[in-house]
């Protein structure tokens, strides 16, 4: 993991200021991170002006109206607008969020945008999910049963055993928790980090899956589980409300 790719000690500079149109009353300044490494030395913080009373009641509406009317070269990944996908997760005012959640009339100052921290920038607002979703992966993140389903039925719970799965399914992978993890940060090649540990559990749980003493051994590691300090940076940030450091301490419990 690498801090935004950056030389040591170097720091954004100050970008392009974009003023708000002639006329526009309820201006809001949004600050973006700018950063292509191909191209650009170093990072610049460019600042636009946005007229509200035209523009959508989101932050991920001033970030498109930025795209689509000051400079379409702005990169940044968003998909359903609706808080399940994950894409466009960013750091917003010190705090890693999904913008798409998020209200323009809860930040009556400035906008701060910039990429999920300690991850490689591949540009602008969007870093490389690569390493990530390789370490989802890892844990096998699919139902295994050794018993043959049922002809003709699905594989069955009750009301209970289904409600065990409730705030570990809702993940959407977003990163936010992993990412705001001083552990992730340090450790972050070796140590599975909040969303794929929470991921690792909602499996572990699933009464349809007879893999629990397999998917334990492979998660017994020093590094893999272990690097976890109970900081609960990852609770604090998820945008969805779970409660990865829960999952993490269960899993630990479990090795005892």
């Amino acid at each position: 993991m690498v801090e935004f790719n950056l030389p040591e000690n170097s720091r954004p500079k100050k970008g392009q200021h974009h003023p708000a149109p002639v006329g526009a009353t309820r201006i809001k300044r949004v600050e973006i991170y700018r950063w292509s490494p191909d191209s650009d030395e170093l990072p610049r913080i460019d600042s636009f002006d946005i007229d509200l009373d035209q523009c959508g009641p989101m932050v991920l509406d001033a970030i498109l109206k930025i795209k689509n009317e000051y400079d379409s070269s702005l990169a940044l990944r968003r998909s359903c607008r609706e808080g399940v996908c994950g894409s466009c997760a960013m750091n917003l005012n010190g705090r890693n969020t999904l913008v798409c959640t998020q209200s323009l009339a809860d930040y009556p100052d400035t906008i701060k945008l910039s990429p999920l921290p300690h991850m490689s920038v591949v540009k602008d607002l969007i870093v490389d999910m690569k390493h990530f979703f390789q370490q989802y992966a890892s844990i096998q993140p699919w139902l295994k049963n050794t018993q043959s389903a049922p002809a003709n039925a699905e594989r069955l719970q009750t009301t209970e055993q289904r409600a065990v799965l409730d705030g570990l399914y809702e993940c959407v992978l977003c990163a936010c928790c992993s990412t705001s993890c001083p552990s992730y940060w340090w450790n972050g090649e070796k140590y599975l980090g909040p969303a794929v540990l929470l991921q690792a559990y909602r499996w572990l749980v699933d009464s349809r899956d007879d893999a629990d003493q397999e998917r334990l051994a492979q998660l017994d590691d020093a590094f893999k589980l272990y690097r976890c300090h109970t900081i609960m940076n990852c609770t604090d940030t998820c945008p969805k409300g779970l409660n990865p450091a829960k999952a993490i301490a269960e899993i630990k419990k479990r090795l005892v």
